[in-house]
């Protein structure tokens, strides 16, 4: 599907998702931007390193994004993701230097070269940004896969809101309104379809049993996660959004829903709720794909069979994982 760029906030996730990203041969990364959101920017280059190292993929560029918001104070979300962003694995430091460029000035100079898909899993700070400056380039954007928002189910940081859309409500706005008046759509992959896909203790400890390597860094990372998750939603599990948004880049049919104009509410109690036109009151062209349903159990086949390895270096097929019938909630 030609060259695709990632943007991101490192984060429990998001590095889930770069696992997936990296392990899909349909995809060629071309860089991997930071933005201020789950962690702060410059620790979520650091993750991304470390995740990098795990794949060892340490040729994929990484470079450093906005650090905070367009105007709404920063607000991280640390208390997810633990103190070091990657669940307090408190993994050690890849040494090395990111490159000087902003993540913003490479964005814009991968897409003047060629058209590029971009994979969206944090704030669209520096998407923003980058559109502001350019919005001609939103011509060069083949796909915008954008994981935030919500059609009709509840927030994750407030009654309404996703918490990438909430964090920089100007920024989503801003976009979605851009890609308007450029007759384009943005697919978003929001809480209606992420919710449906829960890492669970039991699928943890058959990760391990098929990768015992990858499967011992997927346990470290995210077991402060699944306990936010139980001690805040009731959930024995935690909710893995960003690697569906990955999942839909690659293959459309993980995902499936309709097209309609979306707002994003920038203030109030409704900060960061995007309010999707399903009905069509507002008689405006569609700017978003929304998606709303998807089968958990087809996105863990493929979530393990790309990023856990076989002994003899082949991929893990439906035969060998067979037990995935039994352990994922549908």
């Amino acid at each position: 599907m030609g060259k695709i760029l990632i943007d991101c906030d490192p984060g429990i996730d998001d590095s889930l998702a770069l696992m997936l990203a990296i392990s899909s041969p349909e995809l060629e990364i071309a860089g991997i931007t930071t933005v201020s959101g789950n962690v702060p920017a410059q620790m979520g280059g650091e993750n991304a390193r470390k995740v990098l190292k795990q794949m060892n993929r340490m040729d994929i560029p990484i470079y450093i994004g906005e650090k905070v918001p367009l105007s709404k104070p920063y607000v991280d979300a640390m208390d997810t993701h633990g103190r070091d962003g990657l669940g307090e694995s408190f993994l050690p430091a890849v040494p090395g230097e990111f490159p000087e460029k902003h993540a913003v000035d490479f964005l814009e100079e991968s897409l003047e070269r060629e058209k590029m898909s971009i994979l969206a899993l944090g704030p669209m700070t520096n998407l923003a940004r980058l559109f502001k400056r350019r919005p001609d380039l939103i011509d060069q954007v083949e796909e915008l896969v954008s994981m935030g928002g919500s059609f009709k189910s509840h927030g994750n940081c407030s009654p309404v809101a996703e918490y990438n859309y909430w964090c920089d409500p100007e920024a989503a706005a801003f976009c979605y309104e851009q890609f308007a008046q450029a007759g384009r759509k943005i697919h978003m992959i929001g809480l209606d379809v992420t919710r449906r896909i829960v890492l669970t203790p039991n699928l943890l400890s058959y990760m391990e049993r098929l990768d015992p390597e990858t499967g011992a860094f997927i346990r470290k990372i995210t077991g402060f996660y699944l306990d936010f998750h139980w001690e805040y939603e009731g959930i024995i599990g935690c909710v893995i959004n960003d690697p569906l948004a990955a999942a839909y880049l690659v293959d459309h049919s993980f995902c499936c829903g309709f097209d309609s104009y979306t707002a994003v509410e920038t203030e109030g109690i409704c900060r960061g709720q995007t309010v999707v036109d399903s009905m069509n009151f507002w008689k405006k062209a569609p700017n978003s794909h929304v998606l709303i349903e998807t089968d958990p159990k087809e996105f863990m086949y493929f979530f393990l069979s790309r990023v856990l390895k076989k002994k003899d270096g082949g991929q893990w097929n439906k035969e060998e994982l067979s037990l995935l019938e039994t352990l994922v909630q549908g």
